[in-house]
């Protein structure tokens, strides 16, 4: 009987194995051809997974899908499933939750009546109204005596909710709160809380002056965790194995649009970028140098492409070729 149900799974399973196996056959020559691309020099590796199952990756110039990398800003991306992950488990109220009462401690004296009404969601969007401390400001940031409270000490520029303001600050202040409301370090969150997904791994990670892991940028992980966490999302918050990691409905709030980057465009929800690519609406983390994280829920695909940290990626045109890239990654798979 036992032997019986096997074959039968095997017999259903097969198809889709001959179906991986043929878009893999599809992709290697594509992601063999890369190295010798001009556009794509900076390029490190790329993963290729659909439905779960990887189905082309590969390294270029010494660099592999298992060494260690920094994602820079992508980790903007995990930082919002981790506030997901406390709003579940009752330790945040939810996005509209005012950031002052828990943040108190480090707000500056006769503070502008506005840093009351910035919520938790406005921070995930980049909608704090804040000064930016990214760009030009983020080095005068980082080298201040304490992030957390140099940034909510910075001037408005704009009204709580109102444009995109993209600032690493925003996401450090999360780091700050969860720190707070978890009771431990954000890595040791970070940790425990996405422990359950089969190869995610959070390597080193540069914190503050105060000991806060920093929220939003210089965290080490592998391009084959970023493809975990990834699938995680993908999934809707489950694990392989069925377990609910992130609540489902934080998937689709971080997804839904909040407002738009003034530099690309791009729709930007809490965390994620989305952008049609190919013809499909994909969402992605997107880190400085070309740390991509791309998720195409029509085709069930996720793809991970990393990328020299040394340069930027967005004002020379680079990342606009790894968009192009997932774009033909997208066609060779339909095409299969």
């Amino acid at each position: 009987m036992i032997t019986r149900f096997v074959l039968a799974i095997a017999l259903l399973l097969a198809p889709a194995a001959a179906m991986a196996q043929e878009q893999g056959a599809r992709l290697a020559p594509l992601l063999q051809e890369l190295s010798s691309r001009d556009d794509l020099k900076p390029l490190k590796t790329v993963i290729v997974a659909e439905d779960g199952r990887v189905i082309a990756e590969q390294g270029y110039r010494g660099h592999a899908v298992t060494e260690s990398t920094n994602i820079k800003s992508a980790s903007k991306s995990i930082i919002s499933a981790l506030v997901g992950i406390a709003i579940g488990k009752g330790l945040l109220d939810g996005p509209d939750q005012k950031i002052a009462p828990i943040l108190k401690a480090d707000l500056p004296a006769n503070h502008d009546p506005r840093l009351d009404e910035i919520t938790i969601g406005n921070l995930l969007s980049m909608q704090a109204g804040l000064g930016r401390m990214s760009g030009p400001n983020y080095g005068r940031w980082v080298s201040s005596r304490n992030w957390v409270r140099f940034a909510l000490a910075q001037p408005f520029v704009d009204e709580p909710g109102g444009q995109m303001l993209y600032s690493t600050a925003s996401t450090h202040l999360l780091s700050a709160i969860l720190t707070k409301v978890g009771g431990k370090s954000t890595l040791a969150l970070a940790r425990d809380w996405l422990g359950p997904v089969d190869g995610f791994r959070i390597g080193a990670w540069e914190r503050d002056p105060q000991g806060i892991y920093l929220g939003g940028n210089q965290m080490a992980m592998s391009p084959r965790s970023l493809l975990a966490f990834g699938e995680l999302y993908r999934n809707g918050g489950r694990t392989v194995e069925g377990a609910q990691v992130v609540p489902a409905d934080w998937i689709v709030q971080s997804w839904q649009h909040r407002t738009n980057s003034r530099f690309s465009g791009d729709d930007y929800g809490y965390g994620w970028f989305t952008r049609q690519i190919g013809g499909e609406q994909v969402h992605f983390a997107w880190g400085y140098g070309g740390q991509m994280l791309y998720i195409v829920p029509s085709l069930n695909l996720t793809v991970v492409m990393t990328s020299e940290e040394s340069g930027p990626s967005a004002r020379n045109g680079y990342r606009d070729s790894l968009h192009d890239l997932l774009g033909e990654i997208i066609g060779a798979v339909r095409a299969a």
